[in-house]
């Protein structure tokens, strides 16, 4: 048992562990925003451009970033 208290646990949410594409994708996004990306519209250009795999296989949009990631947080 860890000895962290459970507020501490950052995987405290998580209901499973990610797969190859969930981890991908957070990779490139971690990437994006270090290298300082943080509007919306710059964030699917940059994944675009990296050739991150979108669902379906189609390029990243704004809309399909945002219908990702809710699907992504249920």
């Amino acid at each position: 048992m860890s000895t962290m208290q459970p507020y501490l646990d950052p995987h405290q949410a998580r209901k499973r562990t990610p797969d190859d594409y969930e981890n991908l994708l957070a990779d490139s996004l971690e990437r994006a925003f270090a290298s300082g990306v943080h509007d919306l519209n710059a964030l699917v250009d940059y994944l675009n451009e990296r050739r991150v795999p979108a669902p379906g296989g189609q390029p990243w949009t704004p809309e399909l970033y945002e219908s990702e990631m809710r699907r992504l947080g249920q």
